[in-house]
């Protein structure tokens, strides 16, 4: 049996690399406040993602492009910490407790 590997477009490609990038930004933040940007990574992503339908890609590139520039900015060593609202602690919750 063969495995076909999936194709992803190049715009697919952009927002994995986007999340990556992401997400190594939080884990290079304190221990302390780690979660924290965790979540608000984790809860950014698949609420935007949610809103936007995958066949606009305008609205992707924007969504994209201002990524970016709010994950430069929380890169800066001098963010120590960022705000997570009592909606995304309740997501994180309920999005771990539905993986078991």
């Amino acid at each position: 049996m063969s495995t076909i590997a999936k194709k992803y477009s190049g715009l697919q490609r952009e927002v994995f690399a986007l999340y990556r990038r992401a997400l190594r930004m939080a884990h290079s933040k304190p221990a302390t406040t780690r979660p924290n940007f965790t979540t608000f990574v984790r809860y950014t992503f698949r609420t935007r993602a949610a809103s936007v339908s995958p066949r606009n890609v305008s609205a992707i590139e924007h969504m994209l492009r201002t990524g970016r520039r709010q994950v430069a900015a929380l890169e800066d060593e001098a963010v120590r910490d960022c705000f997570v609202s009592n909606e995304m602690l309740r997501w994180e919750t309920e999005r771990r407790q539905a993986r078991g």
